[in-house]
């Protein structure tokens, strides 16, 4: 049907044998995790807040700036970890503010020395402090460098099939394109794109970035995703612990939804009871 929209599809061929009644684990680097909502650690008004909407999200990993957020490279400064801890959730350090694959690699390998040699990163180079959209050929090279590292990494890059199909190849243990441009809360603005990462996936896809609300994270998982991760859809919120809540609903009801399968759209209305055999 040519009006029929990316939600309307059938489950990607990597969920296809999987028993409706039940769901599998997400599986990141060989860890497997009950939630399916990460969320950042950026905006909040300190770390208490964070950690309050940390524990309303039900959320296992949450995602920590190296070069904004403080996990003891600096002494004279609070350390998130004291409040936040990594026996309890798994710490994801990512590389926000790298604009070149050198400085995202060095930030990386800083991490590991911080967290004991913990191996699963987020990477993300940006191509400019306007749009925050990720430099795909940067985020390439890094990449590659990463894996040799022997880094686990989850990678965040553009809407682009192709890309996030090579970005697998390079051995990025979860490939997280873009729903819109970071922080603007535009929600999913490209699902046919991601659908099309989805069919072609073999590692775990999820959303980062363009969230704004709960729906827009419902939307992502009714898609197929695998995942979202989110910041300032909680961080900005009016209540960010409620908004946290609110986002572990979405997903879950989200994911529930791909798993069941939706009904068909259609042009003209469709009887809830059949009238065949019916008496006059």
């Amino acid at each position: 049907m040519a009006n029929q929209t990316a939600t309307d599809q059938n489950p990607s061929k990597r969920n296809s044998n999987m028993n409706q009644n039940q769901d599998q684990a997400l599986t990141i680097a060989g860890r497997n995790y009950r939630s399916r909502l990460i969320i950042g650690s950026g905006k909040y008004r300190d770390f208490n807040e964070n950690l309050a909407a940390l524990q309303a999200s039900c959320a296992e990993i949450i995602t920590v700036a190296i070069r904004r957020v403080n996990l003891g490279q600096n002494a004279d400064e609070p350390s998130l970890l004291e409040v936040i801890s990594p026996r309890e959730y798994t710490i994801l350090p990512n590389t926000a503010g790298c604009y070149n694959a050198a400085d995202a690699v060095r930030t990386c390998r800083m991490a590991r020395e911080l967290l004991d040699g913990h191996k699963l990163v987020k990477l993300e180079v940006l191509g400019d402090q306007k749009t925050l959209y990720p430099n795909v050929t940067e985020t390439l090279a890094a990449a590659e460098q990463l894996v040799k590292d022997g880094f686990d990494v989850m990678v965040y890059t553009s809407d682009d099939p192709l890309v996030a199909k090579r970005l697998e190849e390079i051995g990025c243990v979860a490939v997280m394109p873009l729903g819109a441009p970071i922080g603007s809360g535009l929600g999913i603005r490209n699902p046919y794109n991601i659908r099309m990462i989805l069919e072609n996936a073999s590692v775990p896809i999820i959303v980062d970035a363009g969230v704004g609300t709960a729906s827009d994270a419902s939307i992502a998982m009714e898609l197929g995703c695998d995942g979202v991760l989110m910041n300032t859809a909680i961080a900005e919120a009016g209540n960010p612990v409620l908004m946290a809540s609110a986002m572990k609903k979405a997903v879950e009801a989200g994911r529930e939804a791909f798993l069941a399968g939706r009904m068909p759209r259609r042009l003209y209305a469709s009887a809830s009871s059949p009238i065949d055999g019916t008496f006059f």
